[in-house]
Parts: C-alpha cells; structure tokens; sequence
C-alpha cells in the first residue's frame, strides 16, 4: 500500500473528502517525522514503534581503492514491529 492508497482507503472509511483525507494522513506523516526529528519516540501501540537509533563513527574502507576512510556518527530513524502486527501477519 503506498500513500495515496492509504488516502483513498481513508476516504472511502471515513466520508471525507480526497482532499480531507489527504490533509489526514500528511499530518499523521509530519507529526510522525518532526517527532522523530526531535529525538522523541513515536509508539502506535499494537502496530509499532519509531525511535531514533545513534551509531559510533568507525573506521570503514572504500571498496574502489581499499583506502581506510573515517565514518562520522550519524543517527537513522528505526522500525519496531508490534506484538499485535506480527501475530495478525504471522496467523
């Protein structure tokens, strides 16, 4: 399912309009994002949980020429599935 998928599915649901239910799930999509993007953790209880996930800088090589290259530490956003998730997809 990609987004506008979700928008229609929402519109048909709901009885917004497209442009309604498009408005919807944009703010779900911020919301979710600038949390993240604050360090917060966003937890969808049954479905899943986002949070932000902190690596080390480590020494890395660069596979053209083999030189070693320092990789600076970096945060990436994560994905955890839900008990309730993985049960109903795992029936």
């Amino acid at each position: 399912m990609n987004k506008l998928e979700l928008i229609s599915a929402l519109k048909q649901k709901s009885g917004l309009t497209k442009a309604e239910a498009a408005e919807v799930v944009q703010i779900f999509f911020d919301s979710l994002t600038n949390a993240l993007a604050r360090g917060e953790r966003v937890e969808i209880r049954g479905l899943c949980s986002f949070f932000i996930k902190e690596y080390e800088s480590y020494t890395g090589r660069n596979p053209k020429t083999g030189d070693k290259v320092t990789i600076p530490p970096k945060k990436l956003p994560f994905f955890k599935c839900g008990k309730e998730l993985k049960e109903r997809v795992d029936f």
